[in-house]
C-alpha cells in the first residue's frame, strides 16, 4: 500500500485526485493542471512535498563526509545557507541530486528525492566516514509555496524577516505558531519558500497558508504542474534526465561539479570524461509540427538515432510542445534539426537555447 503523506486528508477534502509516485499516495492535481501552473507563474501554488527524504550528517567529520559524498563545495557554505549538489557513484552516474542545508558547522540536513530516500541513505551511511548519519525522514513534512506573491502570503505567517533570506538560504522559527525550518528554495522556476515542519503541525501550516493565500489568488498544486513548472525551467528529474547512467557534464550540470575541490566520490570519472570531451549531451527542443514527446521515445537526426527523451510536455506558459533529452554531442548544437519518432511517425523538432522559461 502506497505512503500517504500527513496531508492526505486535507488533498482529499480539496477534491485532490491522486497517484502513486515513488512509493506515495500524491496529489496530481486539484483544479487541472493549467489552472494550476499559470496561479504559480502569476500568483503563487501551495505543494504538499512531504514525501521527500531527509538525512542529516553531524559529527567532527561532517564536513569531511559531505565534501566526499557531493559532487559541489560544501566550504562554499556558511550556516543558513543550502546548496543544490548531486550525489554520484565512482562511475560519474547520478545516485541522487540533493538540497544540502548547513545547520552548523558540524551538522548538515539534505533533502533527497522520495524515491531515493531509502537508496541515498545506506549509500550515505556506507561512505559516513567518522560522521554520524541519519535517516530524519520520519521527522518532517514539507510544504512548498511558490510563485511571485509567496513572499507576502508567507509573511503573513511568519515573524522570520524573509526579506533578509536570500535565495539559498533558510530560517528557522514559528510558522503559523509551529516551529519550522524555512528555505528560500523550490522547484518551480519561481521564488518561494519551502517550509520544513513536524507532520503534526503540517495541517495547521497547510490550512493557514491556503487562508493566508486565498486574497492572492494562491491554488493548491499537485505533481502535475510541478512537472510541467519545472521542465520549462530545465530543472532536472531523477530518473528522467538523471540516472545512475548519465553524469552530471551529460545533464549540463558541470555548474554544480567543483572538479578543484579535492577528491570525492566520482571525481577522477568526470575530470577523464571532461578530458576526453562528451559523446552526447542533455539537450532542449520545441516541435516544429504538431505531437508530443514522451520519455522513451526515440530521437532521430537524418532518419538515424541520436538519442531518446527524457521529459516532454506541452508548455502552459510557451504554448508549444517542448521537451528534453540526451542526443549525440555532434547534434547538440542550438539550431539542430530532429525529428521524434512518435509511434512510427518521425515529427520534426529543433534544438533551443535553454531553459525554456527564464522568470
Amino acid at each position: 500500500m502506497p505512503l500517504r503523506t500527513p496531508l492526505h486528508a486535507a488533498h482529499a477534502a480539496l477534491g485532490a485526485r491522486f497517484v502513486e509516485f515513488g512509493g506515495w499516495e500524491m496529489p496530481v492535481q486539484y483544479s487541472g493542471i493549467i489552472d494550476e501552473h499559470v496561479a504559480v507563474r502569476t500568483r503563487a501554488g501551495l505543494f504538499d512535498v512531504s514525501h521527500m527524504g531527509e538525512v542529516e550528517v553531524s559529527g567532527a567529520a561532517a564536513f569531511e563526509t559531505c565534501q566526499r559524498l557531493t559532487v559541489n563545495d560544501v566550504a562554499r557554505l556558511r550556516d543558513g545557507q543550502c546548496q543544490y549538489s548531486l550525489l554520484c557513484l565512482p562511475t560519474g552516474g547520478v545516485v541522487d541530486d540533493v538540497m544540502v542545508h548547513r545547520l552548523a558547522a558540524d551538522r548538515y540536513l539534505f533533502c533527497v528525492n522520495a524515491s531515493n530516500t531509502e537508496k541515498d541513505f545506506a549509500w550515505m551511511y556506507e561512505h559516513r566516514g567518522n560522521a554520524t548519519v541519519i535517516d530524519r525522514s520520519a521527522e518532517f513534512a514539507q510544504i512548498a509555496v511558490q510563485g511571485p506573491r509567496a513572499t507576502a502570503i508567507l509573511t503573513r505567517l511568519t515573524a522570520l524577516p524573509l526579506e533578509q533570506i536570500p535565495p539559498f538560504a533558510f530560517g528557522e522559527g514559528p510558522v503559523a505558531g509551529h516551529v519550522a525550518l524555512v528555505a528560500h528554495t523550490g522547484y518551480t522556476g519561481e521564488d518561494g519558500w519551502e517550509i520544513y515542519c513536524g507532520p503534526a503541525a503540517a495541517p495547521a501550516i497547510w490550512a493557514a497558508l491556503l487562508d493566508a493565500g486565498q486574497p492572492h489568488g494562491l491554488l493548491p498544486c499537485g505533481l502535475g504542474a510541478r512537472d510541467t513548472l519545472r521542465l520549462e525551467r530545465c530543472l532536472p528529474l531523477y530518473g528522467h534526465e538523471l540516472t545512475s547512467e548519465t553524469t552530471p557534464l551529460e545533464a549540463g550540470l558541470a555548474w554544480v561539479v567543483r572538479l578543484n575541490k579535492g577528491e570525492f566520490i566520482g571525481g577522477d570519472a568526470l575530470r577523464e570524461q571532461k578530458r576526453r570531451g562528451l559523446t552526447r549531451k542533455l539537450v532542449g527542443f520545441e516541435m516544429v509540427m504538431p505531437g508530443i514527446a514522451r520519455q522513451g521515445y526515440a530521437i532521430l537526426h537524418d532518419g538515424a538515432v541520436v538519442g531518446a527523451v527524457t521529459s516532454g510536455t506541452k508548455s502552459p506558459t510557451l504554448g508549444k510542445a517542448i521537451g528534453l533529452g540526451y542526443v549525440a554531442a555532434a547534434c547538440a548544437d542550438t539550431g539542430s534539426r530532429l525529428a521524434i519518432d512518435i509511434r512510427g511517425k518521425a515529427v520534426a523538432a529543433i534544438t533551443v537555447t535553454l531553459p525554456f522559461y527564464r522568470r
